[in-house]
């Protein structure tokens, strides 16, 4: 299984950061909408 997912790893190397700074970018977001009914 630790083999499978080193492949799946070394496959995906180039669209890893940039998944990573989207997934980022969601939680962030989400985060940010629910504390929006607090502020006002």
């Amino acid at each position: 299984m630790f083999r499978e997912i080193k492949s799946i790893i070394d496959r995906s190397q180039d669209t890893l950061l940039s998944d990573a700074i989207g997934a980022a970018a969601l939680i962030t977001m989400f985060v940010i909408g629910l504390h929006l009914p607090l502020i006002a």
